[in-house]
């Protein structure tokens, strides 16, 4: 029988529930429950016979695997629901007709490509950093860039203690008081590109991801989504 149990953050991924690093935290918030008895991490299920539950919900297994692409707007927080009221892309996606969850995350003020899936296992290869995705982002910022600052981007920028990984870094467009960055990033650390900016004397203006791995946004309006291709799929998993 005891092969017949696996991790119980691995079983609430493949229930759609989060992905397994949002599933462990969900465990250590106390909000997780086996058979009645609330969840330790580390804890193993037997998928058969144990009974999980998430906030008093009981899950079971996705039979149907949803991969959505949706442009989120400027104003909407990366989160199924918030306590504090405020504006959620759950709201953008709400006419589905399954429960997927977002994959990584883009700041309220930040906009542009999220995917949304739950499939949990392909939540955490996207976001897992050992898998090092790339992410392109569109920057625009004020008033100009030196080659310095470039330089200083694409090798290496201290965030928190820890430096960011090499980015691809290139301008775009420039004008007068104001240049358009592509930023190519394999990390996805909280609000990332904004303190690779901030940390060499850089404002952002605008901030929109246009791609994740192959997988563009193209020419998805606006707080509308679509289902990835079958191609995108196949493309994404084969990080």
């Amino acid at each position: 029988m005891a092969d017949e149990k696996i991790r119980l953050q691995k079983y609430m991924a493949e229930c759609g529930i989060a992905s397994r690093r949002k599933s462990e935290d969900l465990i250590v918030a106390g909000k997780v429950t086996v058979n009645g008895k609330v969840a330790n991490l580390g804890d193993k299920i037997n998928p058969k016979k144990d009974k999980v539950s998430v906030d008093g919900r009981k899950l079971q297994v996705e039979t149907e695997l949803k991969y959505i692409m949706l442009n989120k707007p400027r104003g909407y927080i990366t989160t199924m629901s918030d306590e504090m009221d405020r504006k959620c892309v759950a709201e953008l996606v709400s006419d589905v007709g399954v429960r997927v969850y977002p994959v990584g995350r883009l700041d309220k003020d930040s906009e542009g490509l999220l995917l949304l899936t739950n499939d949990g296992e392909f939540a955490n290869k996207m976001t897992h950093p050992k898998n090092q995705v790339p992410k392109t982002y569109r920057v625009t910022i004020y008033p100009s860039i030196t080659e310095e600052q470039i330089n200083e981007l694409m090798t290496g920028i201290m965030i928190d203690g820890k430096k960011t990984l090499p980015a691809d870094v290139h301008v775009v467009t420039q004008e007068k008081n104001r240049v358009v960055l592509e930023i190519v990033i394999c990390e996805g650390r909280n609000r990332q590109i904004r303190k690779m900016c901030e940390g060499v004397g850089l404002k952002v203006a605008r901030l929109r991801r246009v791609a994740i791995g192959p997988v563009k946004l193209g020419m998805l309006k606006q707080g509308t989504h679509r289902d990835l291709t079958s191609q995108e799929i196949k493309s994404l998993k084969n990080y």
